[in-house]
């Protein structure tokens, strides 16, 4: 595998990773920045598309060790070098540019394939969240509990903010993503047979009484504010988490995730008794 050495700060590819670090807000084709070895490995198993590989001097028997397209570049940068265009305090010694996927409506709205079994969409819908971490949490439980996408209105973070795709671990780098107005969301998603049920702390049908097993998106609103009014009032019902302890609300990430638990619960008992139709109950 050819290196090459960069010694500048002024490298043009330096200064692409450090712009797109820096800005994680892509247009549709534009490259993304990732930090550290595991999730450059990530992204290699995921058939990313992985256009430049940055490394600190001394990680090249690692490097020759990876399967990398013969198309990426792959540059030996001082340490020092590197430490400029990454954001994290105790800086990776390996960084890239890589292409995401461009996911389309199809790739969240036709659901996806447990096994021999189709599983109905299951869906979150992203409105207004501020926090990286939250929006990493939420892409990881998406991918843990099965959902076949994510929708990502006006106002939420990036997902490819350094620290979402960290708290993700990885699932950024491949479940279905897409941006969307409220309007156009809610109408494909109700078009497709999908129900639309904003999340709130009280007054909301309950989780465990909900039919989740049935296509479903869940309207996940910002840390502080939840879901705004006028998008909340686009949705189909709401869903509430009932909470016997005294809290007033759950952080966004951890409602997301109980809800995915549920849905992914309910489907997986649902497909349990399809297949064992006179298992006894006890």
């Amino acid at each position: 595998m050819p290196f090459r050495i960069v010694q500048s700060k002024q490298n043009s590819r330096v200064k692409e990773l450090r712009r797109a670090l820096a800005n994680p807000s892509r247009e549709k084709g534009g490259l993304a920045g990732i930090e550290g070895p595991n999730l450059l490995i990530e992204a290699v198993r995921a058939g990313l598309r992985i256009h430049c590989v940055f490394a600190t001097e001394g990680n090249e028997e690692w490097l020759e060790r990876q399967a990398f397209s013969t198309e990426t570049e792959v540059l030996i940068v001082p340490q020092e070098v590197l430490r400029t265009a990454l954001t994290t305090e105790t800086p990776q010694p390996i960084a890239a540019l890589v292409e995401p996927f461009d996911w389309i409506w199809r790739d969240i709205l036709e659901g996806g394939v447990d096994g021999e079994d189709k599983t109905e969409p299951l869906v979150l819908v992203l409105a207004g969240l501020q926090d990286p971490g939250n929006v990493g949490t939420i892409l990881r439980s998406a991918e843990a509990f099965g959902a076949t996408g994510v929708i990502s209105l006006p106002g939420t973070v990036s997902a490819w903010n350094p620290k979402s795709v960290r708290a993700s671990a990885g699932s950024v780098l491949r479940i279905p993503l897409i941006e969307a107005n409220p309007e156009n969301a809610v109408a494909y998603l109700r078009e497709s047979g999908i129900e639309v049920l904003v999340t709130t702390a009280v007054a909301g049908l309950s989780a465990d009484r909900a039919r989740l097993s049935d296509p479903v998106a869940f309207l996940i609103g910002n840390e502080g504010n939840g879901v705004p009014e006028g998008i909340a009032a686009l949705a189909d019902g709401a869903i509430t988490i009932p909470c016997p302890g005294p809290v007033e609300s759950l952080n966004a990430a951890i409602a997301a995730s109980v809800l995915l638990y549920e849905a992914s619960r309910q489907r997986s008992t649902q497909i349990s008794d399809a297949a064992n139709p006179q298992r006894e109950v006890r």
